[in-house]
């Protein structure tokens, strides 16, 4: 049997699948078949993002650090969809880390290329930014649910924080 291309994976993803022949050899160019096992981080929040992914497997857990708390997950995203955004808006960092959460198949691109195709192809920079602000939209509605559910179910006080008396 014979390994499917980058160009026959995009060609099968929800996300890209329906974009043009020639769109999706552009982008095959740019992108490579990775695995990456539960545990690997595949970006911190604040350092330069320079890649991003479209899952085939697997999923992905969103964080970011909170003081005195460690990484706390406010998203888990699964498989078939694109992991990050901030490579598309400078300053071109993470605005949130992200590590995997369950063993995943995916297409790693190469940010800047990809921002260099989209500058060169307006009307394909047009398409791929509506489709990473619908993602966008999503993770926002998503941290929104999460933290309205921190607020209306807040974790019990630990026996440090409950008042002497």
């Amino acid at each position: 049997m014979t390994p499917l291309t980058v160009f026959d994976r995009l060609a099968l993803h929800p996300f890209t699948g329906d974009l043009r022949t020639e769109w999706l050899r552009k982008l095959g160019a740019l992108g490579r078949p990775v695995l990456r096992h539960p545990g690997v981080r595949l970006f911190h929040e604040g350092a330069p993002a320079n890649s991003f992914w479209l899952l085939t497997a697997g999923a992905v857990a969103l964080d970011f650090a909170v003081p005195g708390r460690g990484d706390i997950v406010i998203e888990r995203v699964d498989a078939p969809a694109p992991v990050g955004w901030s490579w598309m808006l400078p300053p071109y960092r993470w605005s949130l880390g992200a590590v995997v959460a369950d063993e995943c198949h995916a297409i790693e691109f190469d940010a800047p290329r990809v921002r260099g195709l989209m500058a060169e192809d307006g009307e394909l920079g047009r398409e791929l930014a509506m489709r990473f602000n619908a993602v966008l939209a999503d993770r926002l509605k998503a941290a929104r649910v999460r933290l309205a559910e921190l607020y209306a179910y807040p974790a019990a006080p630990s026996e440090a924080e409950r008042p002497a008396g």
